[in-house]
């Protein structure tokens, strides 16, 4: 008898298609599942279930796992990843689409310009239907006072399904040095919160003990069990400095499990940061140990070293969740996980290594002669997952081969083989840029294609545009660059510069229009492909001389915010040109945005 594995892609499909082969189809019959092949292992894996209702403190299937994103909110503490109001609106629904039960929109009360996001997404993403009939909860943090707790809410509340989540150290250390209180001050402070949060209409309140990893778990037991008397609905188990192995943090959650008064009425939660490089280690532990809630972020981007990558979790409890995982699933589908990947790296500007699990530029590459050899043969030798499921299409099945006589829709139908499902405007503006490059490379490769499309249409809302750059540049003389910029009026403006090199130059003559002084933090160019003709892709991280503050989650501090802007062309100077444009046009917009509250955005939390 021939064996089957089946994916863990949900569906709700009342006709429900079976394998020929599949002996089981009368039991999968009773739980409407719809299997599919994938490569993760030879024998019959668990089959694919529905994302179950949504009730905050209950999961109706025991084994499904919630999948609560920060990207926003802690991914966007990585320095340098500020995004623009309308970058984290796109975000959003792209989660929605890839299918994250919560999004962390944001921490409200850190600037008026936050708070306005957070409550932007609630009114957009959350209440948007999405695959399956999928409604995401949109949460927002707050520590435990209760300005934070208003601010939150008045962000959320317009969201379906609205969440505040507020947190307090519990660690000695934290309560020592940081917070300067004593264990039942600490308790007293929680549990009057959560009420607080439950008394002004938050059904739906998350509350996390922060270091919680290093904090005396019979402490833990105690506020836990208080919190939950007060209303919570979610327990968050925060690994906030990355310090335990995957076997303590197992033993944390399990002890929690067992140890702390009224925890079968709530969801048990797990955060954990990457300071060892074990994010995904721990959170797949503490999943093992009882949690049904796991706390990632797209690219495994955050504080220090990061976060748990939502990308390495979902594909560890899809590849080996029946196996070895106990038959944990979640409700992503992993076919946007490629598209979630690009989306955050452009918009923060924290490229992924290229050696990154999952969605890195080597994930499925195989240089090795011996390892060639075997995926020749047979494409499991070397690959436990298959690059399809995350949405990554390496051959051409189409047949479609890009020049410069190509027209829209053939680069389309590319683009959405490539994982790229665009239209309009979006398509009109990259098949220009592509027909520019086709006149100038024979051979269009799909990087070429993907920087493009990156730089096209993940640009940030435009204030300047770049219309013209030429320079002269060399031994024999200074550099000069002459720009033209097209302002958000159509009025254009010329200015010319000198600088030490041909970039210095041209982002002087900028700076001559824009009129908007700024210190260059960061500058990296790459090359996206091999050979002469490669098209060049740049990074580059400014920050205002008047700098934007906004106040952190975890330490209260205020931190100055800096903007990252990516270009790419087979120029390298057009190429820095617009991705210095692209960071002064986040700034600018991030400004504008800012200037139409009355309150400083820099306002102390109290």
């Amino acid at each position: 008898m021939a064996s089957i594995t089946i994916n863990h892609t949900f569906s709700r499909n009342p006709n429900i298609s079976f394998h020929p082969q599949n002996p089981l189809t009368q039991t999968q019959a009773l739980f409407n599942f719809k299997p599919s092949i994938s490569k993760c292992s030879p024998i019959i894996r668990c089959a694919i279930r529905r994302r179950p209702e949504y009730t905050p403190s209950h999961i109706p299937d025991p084994n499904y796992i919630r999948i609560f994103d920060t990207t926003l909110r802690d991914g966007e503490q990585s320095p340098g990843a500020t995004m623009t109001t309308k970058e984290k609106l796109d975000v959003a629904r792209q989660l929605a689409k890839l299918g994250v039960d919560i999004i962390e929109a944001g921490f409200p009360a850190s600037s008026e310009a936050d708070l306005e996001a957070v409550k932007l997404i609630a009114k957009e993403v959350g209440n948007g239907v999405y695959e399956e009939g999928h409604v995401p909860v949109i949460c927002g943090l707050a520590r435990c006072n209760k300005r934070d707790i208003d601010k939150a809410w008045e962000a959320v509340k317009y969201a379906k399904k609205p969440r505040i989540h507020t947190f307090i150290a519990t660690s000695e250390i934290h309560m020592k040095f940081k917070l300067k209180m004593s264990r039942d001050e600490v308790v007293e402070k929680a549990r009057s919160m959560v009420v607080y949060a439950r008394s002004i209409g938050c059904e739906d309140v998350e509350f996390s003990p922060e270091d919680a990893g290093r904090s005396d778990p019979e402490f833990l037991y105690h506020i836990l069990g208080e919190v939950i008397k007060a209303g919570a609905t979610t327990l968050n188990i925060p690994d906030t400095v990355g310090y335990t192995v995957p076997s303590e943090f197992g033993k944390l959650i399990a002890d929690i499990k067992a140890n702390t008064p009224g925890i079968g009425d709530v969801i048990i939660s797990t955060h954990c940061q990457n300071d060892l490089g074990l994010s995904t280690a721990n959170t797949l532990a503490g999943a093992c140990a009882g949690a049904r809630q796991v706390e990632v972020t797209i690219n495994g981007i955050g504080e220090r070293a990061g976060n748990a990558s939502l990308e390495e979790v979902v594909m560890a409890l899809k590849c080996r969740g029946e196996q070895v995982l106990g038959g944990l699933y979640t409700g992503i589908n992993t076919q946007h996980i490629l598209m979630s990947s690009k989306m955050v790296e452009e918009y923060t500007g924290l490229h992924v290594q290229p050696h990154k699990a999952i969605v890195g530029a080597n994930a499925f590459a195989h240089e090795s002669g011996i390892h060639q050899d075997g995926m020749l043969k047979h494409k499991d030798t070397y690959e436990i997952i298959s690059p399809e499921d995350i949405g990554l299409n390496r051959a051409n099945e189409s047949g479609i081969v890009l020049g410069k006589l190509s027209g829209r829709h053939a680069l389309q139908a590319k683009m959405l083989e490539l994982g790229y499902d665009i239209e309009g405007k979006e398509l009109e503006d990259l098949f220009w840029r592509f027909k520019s490059v086709a006149e100038k490379k024979k051979k269009i490769t799909d990087d070429d294609l993907i920087a493009l499309m990156s730089d096209e249409v993940f640009q940030p809302q435009f204030v300047w545009q770049l219309e013209n750059v030429q320079v002269t540049c060399g031994s024999l003389g200074l550099s000069t660059a002459t720009v033209k910029l097209i302002d958000a009026d159509g009025q254009e403006h010329v200015s010319c510069s000198v600088g030490t090199g041909p970039v210095d130059a041209a982002y002087k003559a900028v700076d001559l229009i824009v009129k908007v002084p700024v210190a260059l933090l960061e500058y990296s160019l790459n090359a996206v492909t091999e050979g002469i003709d490669a098209i060049a892709s740049t990074r580059v991280l400014i920050r205002g001389e008047n700098g934007h503050t906004s106040t952190h989650a975890l330490t209260g501090e205020t931190v100055h915010r800096s903007f990252s802007g990516t270009g790419a062309d087979m120029d390298i100077v057009i190429s820095s040109v617009r991705a210095y444009i692209g960071a002064l046009n986040k700034m600018l917009s991030f400004r504008k945005l800012v200037s139409k509250h009355s309150k400083p955005e820099g306002s102390a939390v109290v």
